[in-house]
């Protein structure tokens, strides 16, 4: 496995991996190849966006990393960065969410970073657990959502 920064020709393989995700019960919606693009890939606000690839280039998953804006739909203070992390189920405990957090967490010390928001489904237990293992740690609730803080500090 390879971790890498998404370039726009991962675009498919990432809306793939967000499909997978739903088949498997996991996300609410399928992907949407406009969405991949405009959150992940060519967000205005975007600090990195990082794919674990397969010997074959199959894209295991990703994870990207933004500032937080005003007014951002998770509430999340601005400067802090926000966090989302998509595996596809076929690459389960094959160690394709740490080393996607490695990169990621290299990318929030270059930018400064003090804190990273990661805010999960409150019934998303898989993705609760896989933060809490990275060291998030839940600093508030809100309708729906678990919301855990990184401190880029205590690495």
């Amino acid at each position: 496995m390879m971790i890498r920064p998404a370039t726009p020709s991962d675009a498919e393989g990432m809306k793939a991996v967000h499909d997978e995700i739903f088949a498997a019960g996991l996300r609410k919606s399928p992907g949407d190849l406009a969405q991949v693009r405009a959150n992940y890939i060519d967000a205005e606000n975007r600090i990195g966006c990082f794919v674990a690839v397969d010997d074959e280039g199959r894209i295991l998953g990703f994870q990207s990393l933004r500032h937080s804006w005003a007014d951002n739909p998770y509430g999340v203070a601005e400067g802090w960065g926000i966090i989302g992390t998509h595996v596809s189920p076929r690459a389960a405990r094959q160690g394709v969410g740490s080393g996607l957090f490695r990169a990621t967490l290299a990318a929030a010390k270059v930018a400064g970073l003090e804190n990273i928001d990661a805010s999960i489904g409150a019934d998303n237990a898989l993705g609760q657990a896989y933060y809490e293992a990275m060291g998030f740690r839940t600093y508030r609730t809100t309708d729906g959502l678990v919301c855990k803080v990184y401190r880029v500090d205590q690495t």
